[in-house]
């Protein structure tokens, strides 16, 4: 979606020197490209929008030509990837205006870049036990308030308990250890302790320093994965829970 006009426009005033920025306008400009659809051949058509994907440098160019993105913003502005994520505080009206005029900001910015926010993947989630709760727009469209929502792979409520996340993560370890136990035969220590660190610890571990469990209910969820893992091992299966952990060097 990256305008090719708007973003060459950009990069004199990031800093870049006139051989890289002159390196890169001849890299995007002359790209042709055609499209089949229903055995019918359309005709060649310049590329004008977009960076090659797949490429290092695809990323760095969408970066460079997001980097003003915000820079007015009074709130918290989070960019990450292709997402935006805006926060604040918002106990009074007045504090409410600011995140609608930062919101505001951010369609500007969107309008005369020549790339739209997807409103329909944009909302809204309060925080806290005595949030004001109060609405928001992005433009015209009117944002949908959501209790929970999953960014960057952790599932995130309203109440930052991280309940539903520590339930996502034990289901997928779960998923992973059986197909463990159904596909392998062996039960040596040799064998199960590598394929469980690199397919079953991971799903436990991802972000853990954000969604750290805060209830002894979800650590005992989560601990029940390592446990099923332990008994797994042959000669183990008689010992207690903290002798086959020891044995197994699953930590």
């Amino acid at each position: 979606m990256v305008p090719h006009g708007e973003f060459l426009a950009k990069l004199g005033k990031v800093g870049i020197n006139t051989k890289i920025e002159r390196w890169i306008r001849n890299w995007l400009k002359g790209r042709l490209q055609w499209v089949i659809l229903k055995g019918e051949l359309s005709g060649w058509k310049e590329v004008t929008n977009g960076v090659p994907q797949g490429l290092v440098l695809g990323p760095i160019l969408f970066n460079l030509f997001i980097t003003d993105l915000g820079t007015k913003s009074g709130s918290v502005l989070i960019k990450s990837a292709d997402e935006a994520k805006l926060g604040g505080i918002a106990n009074t009206e007045r504090d409410r205006d600011i995140i609608q005029e930062d919101l505001d900001d951010l369609v500007n910015w969107s309008n005369s870049n020549r790339m739209k926010f997807n409103s329909e993947k944009c909302k809204v989630m309060h925080l806290g036990i005595n949030n004001k709760n109060f609405c928001y727009k992005l433009g015209t469209h009117q944002l949908e308030v959501t209790e929970e929502e999953k960014d960057l792979g952790v599932l995130v409520d309203h109440r930052m308990t991280m309940s539903r996340q520590c339930d996502m993560a034990v289901k997928k370890a779960n998923a992973a250890l059986g197909c463990i136990r159904q596909g392998i035969s062996s039960r040596d220590k040799e064998v199960l302790v590598p394929l469980y660190k690199a397919r079953v610890k991971p799903h436990l571990e991802y972000c853990v320093q954000f969604w750290s469990p805060m209830f002894k209910k979800d650590e005992f969820k989560l601990e029940q994965i390592q446990r099923r893992a332990t008994r797994m091992i042959r000669g183990t299966e008689n010992l207690f829970y903290e002798r086959r952990l020891q044995g197994a060097w699953l930590v």
